[in-house]
């Protein structure tokens, strides 16, 4: 019998989105440095909010996520008004395509941009257009000409994932300039606070009609878990996202914790130092034994191997010695090897493990 119930247009087109692996089976001591998490965890100001709402549990949480949006303005000088959260970044995404794409429309993400872009756009039913990078960096002039008239958003993550490329303030104004009013631009900046002064597109979304800013908890603050975003951009686009907004998106512990990792701006600086500092070093070390990669401003590498197939052998040999990387073939990067920045033990554990690789692929 055929079924008659079946999902609009697009949706099966969707391939669920996997996440970095956490476990090889019949091993204890993993390293994962997969999934881009601070190796250091949430700070300790998060924990203790956690701890003091524990009895909030039964009641609702603050549809308005005030307090939240309240620190955000107070850390980065925004007007909370113009704020809006979500469960992680991947929400307000979803929100962004919910509002703005669907059928007969396009959604222009970059080669190598963040897979959850098309997803969303599917989603929505919405036509996802992929504009070519030049040498794993997004390519101003090849992502405008991938613009038409059927197009509503796009999406460029900066610094980027999985590259760890970026472009500088100059290259997104000539791109937000080039657009057609008609278009979004949305500047995803999940790594944005591993850039020392780097305001993450605010100044722009802050200023222009058709560019919106994306934040989350889950990477320098490392609320990964409790998925946390927030969004920031012109007033009539916050006001369409809070529309298409669960009424309850965040829950209380949620709210207080981030509120807390907001504030706790010595925790962010000492976790972009020790980044900073670790990423460099298991650059030179990678590229000393024939392993290069771009200069990323994130928390990760994106070491480049000779041919797809010595990517996914070293990729077989880090996991029988416990170190869990991304494949992103999947990005179109199939010759290369996402490594999460980690704490200093870990770098000099996958460092040490792709040399020995090396030396027996020679």
């Amino acid at each position: 019998m055929t079924n008659a119930i079946a999902p609009k247009p697009g949706i099966l087109d969707i391939a669920p989105y996997q996440g970095g692996e956490s476990h090889v089976p019949g091993m204890r001591d993993v390293v994962k440095l997969s999934s881009n998490e601070n190796p250091h965890g949430p700070p300790d100001s998060a924990r203790e909010a956690l701890r003091k709402v524990a009895h909030l549990l039964h009641r609702y949480p603050d549809g308005s996520h005030a307090t939240l949006r309240r620190a955000i303005g107070e850390v980065h000088g925004l007007g909370p008004a113009r704020l809006v959260c979500g469960a992680g970044s991947d929400e307000l995404i979803t929100f962004l395509c919910t509002a703005y794409a669907g059928p007969g429309t396009e959604v222009v993400h970059t080669r190598h941009g963040f897979s959850m872009y098309r997803l969303s756009a599917l989603a929505a039913g919405a036509t996802p257009v992929e504009a070519p990078e030049t040498e794993r960096r997004v390519d101003v002039e090849a992502t405008l000409a991938a613009v038409t008239e059927r197009t509503r958003l796009l999406f460029v993550a900066n610094p980027a994932n999985p590259t760890g490329t970026m472009l500088d303030g100059a290259e997104v104004t000539r791109l937000a300039d080039g657009l057609p009013p008609h278009v979004l631009l949305v500047l995803d900046g999940a790594y944005a606070e591993y850039v020392e002064g780097y305001d993450g597109g605010a100044a722009l979304a802050g200023a222009r009609d058709n560019v919106v800013m994306t934040r989350t908890f889950s990477k320098i603050y490392g609320l990964g878990g409790l998925r946390v975003g927030w969004a920031y951009g012109p007033a009539p686009v916050i006001d369409a996202l809070n529309r298409v907004r669960g009424p309850f998106n965040l829950g209380t512990p949620q709210i207080a914790a981030a509120e807390a990792a907001m504030h706790d701006r010595a925790y962010v600086a000492r976790s972009r130092s020790e980044n900073a500092r670790l990423r460099a070093w298991m650059a030179d070390a990678l590229a000393g034994i024939g392993v290069p990669s771009d200069p990323s401003f994130a928390n990760f590498l994106l070491a480049r191997f000779g041919t797809p197939a010595e990517a996914e052998a070293c990729d077989a040999h880090l996991r029988s010695e416990g170190l869990l990387v991304r494949r992103v073939a999947g990005y179109g990067l199939p010759d290369c090897l996402r490594i999460t920045v980690g704490d200093e033990a870990a770098c000099r554990r996958v460092v040490h493990a792709v040399s020995r690789f090396k030396e027996g692929a020679v």
